[in-house]
């Protein structure tokens, strides 16, 4: 069979549908911009839905993500159950900001009691875009498909430069470790560089994890605290 024997395929090519479909995507872009504007510099916390509250994994990414908002960041997560539950709580109990960005599914998945504000986003995609927008690091807990490609999205992000070297904190060691290895073996295979390798902490050390982020995100860029307002006496404001 030569080249000129091939018949492409016809696709759904509805341009009254694809115009509608922008549309939508813009609206549900700037509905997410408005809910989060005023969120302040963020960690994001991507992690597992599936872990209940008696598991150890539960446990760390709630201390973890207490120690992490005491140094007055909001703690972001997908908005959902498990971990991210978990990491949204750990921002309450320390009197942290805590907010959300939730998927409409099929099996609804509902907001956990833990956020202060959240919004519900349609699209992966766009929900992805809220995650990475307002974070100055990302922090990875054992969890399952969306957890890896959260991580490997921020990853990717840093690698080509299209966002700032933010900190990316892998906990879970023993979780993971089959995910380093095959790290190992792209970086054998000169997939990746000896530097794109480097450019994650793992660890289980919650001190090691604060102390990086200490280091490259609130010195890199130059995050001072928040001033306190005070109220304005002639509008009849009181604390």
């Amino acid at each position: 069979m030569n080249n000129a024997e091939i018949q492409f395929l016809e696709g759904p090519q509805s341009r009254l549908k694809e115009l509608k479909f922008i549309f939508q995507t813009a609206l549900e872009l700037i509905r997410g911009f408005r809910a989060l504007h005023f969120v302040g510099p963020c960690i994001t916390v991507f992690g597992s839905a599936r872990f209940k509250e008696d598991h150890p994994y539960y446990d760390l990414t709630r201390k973890a993500a207490a120690e992490f908002a005491k140094l007055g960041f909001t703690i972001m997560t997908g908005g959902g159950p498990g971990l991210m539950e978990a990491a949204n709580r750990g921002a309450k109990d320390v009197g942290g900001r805590s907010v959300g960005c939730n998927i409409q599914l099929p099996v609804e998945q509902q907001p956990n009691a833990y956020l202060d504000k959240w919004v519900g986003m349609k699209h992966f995609f766009l929900r992805k875009v809220m995650l990475v927008k307002y974070s100055f690091a990302f922090i990875v807990m054992p969890g399952g498909y969306g957890t890896m490609d959260e991580y490997f999205e921020a990853l990717t992000l840093i690698e080509t430069h299209k966002i700032n070297d933010f900190p990316i904190i892998i906990f879970g060691k023993e979780y993971h470790k089959e995910l380093l290895a095959h790290i190992e073996v792209m970086k054998k295979e000169g997939t990746i560089s000896d530097a794109d390798s480097r450019l994650f902490l793992i660890t289980d050390d919650i001190e090691e994890a604060t102390a990086l982020i200490r280091e490259k995100s609130i010195k890199q860029f130059g995050l001072k605290p928040k001033a306190k307002m005070k109220p304005f006496s002639w509008l009849f404001e009181h604390k």
